[in-house]
């Protein structure tokens, strides 16, 4: 979860975040990507190799080298057992090790954000119509005592929910993904409603 927010709203990320460590500059920058974001996706709980990832991002095999690379030199992607192929070749998958999950991204620079909500963009437009489950767009007037309880509280349920999920692997169920942003408007945002 990533929150645009100010000084003070770091440290009350840091604390809600509980055990979430902070990513080193290497780690930011290979999430700050909505194809590397969406080689995550894919790999969650599919071993997929470079051709396999490039068939379902449509782009190119060397493409899908290059970012995969990116990501397993992070450590958000590892080698999975070589295989054999259809046609016989050998083949090196990746699956991701869930290390995005357990990182906190700061909120200091916007493009990790930027690059999620493209990520899931890109998601929706493949995902065609009938594929949202639930969508909502809001404003509210929290004071930081509030703002913490909410961010507390969203995050123990998505922990809940993705440690629930990742112990059942329910893979005959509907995989759902989501991307929820909290962010600070700006003042030209509450000028035009005035």
């Amino acid at each position: 979860m990533i929150v645009q927010a100010t000084a003070r709203d770091r440290a009350t990320v840091q604390e809600v975040t509980g055990d979430r460590t902070p990513a080193a500059a290497a780690q930011a920058k290979a999430l700050a990507s909505p194809i590397r974001l969406r080689i995550l996706r894919l790999c969650l709980h599919d071993a997929l190799t470079n051709q396999q990832l490039a068939d379902r991002l449509g782009c190119d095999p060397s493409t899908a080298h290059y970012h995969a690379r990116i990501l397993l030199d992070a450590g958000f992607l590892e080698r999975t057992e070589p295989r054999r192929g259809p046609n016989g070749a050998l083949e090196k998958p990746h699956r991701s090790t869930g290390l995005s999950w357990t990182l906190d991204l700061g909120t200091e620079d916007p493009e990790p954000t930027l690059a999620m909500v493209d990520a899931v963009r890109a998601e929706l437009a493949d995902s065609g119509p009938g594929s949202v489950a639930s969508s909502s767009r809001f404003v509210l007037h929290l004071d930081d005592a509030r703002l913490d309880e909410l961010l507390r509280r969203i995050q123990e349920i998505l922990d809940e929910y993705t440690a629930t999920d990742n112990a059942r692997r329910a893979e005959d169920q509907p995989r759902l993904g989501g991307l929820l942003v909290l962010h600070r408007l700006t003042d030209a945002d509450r000028a035009e409603r005035t």
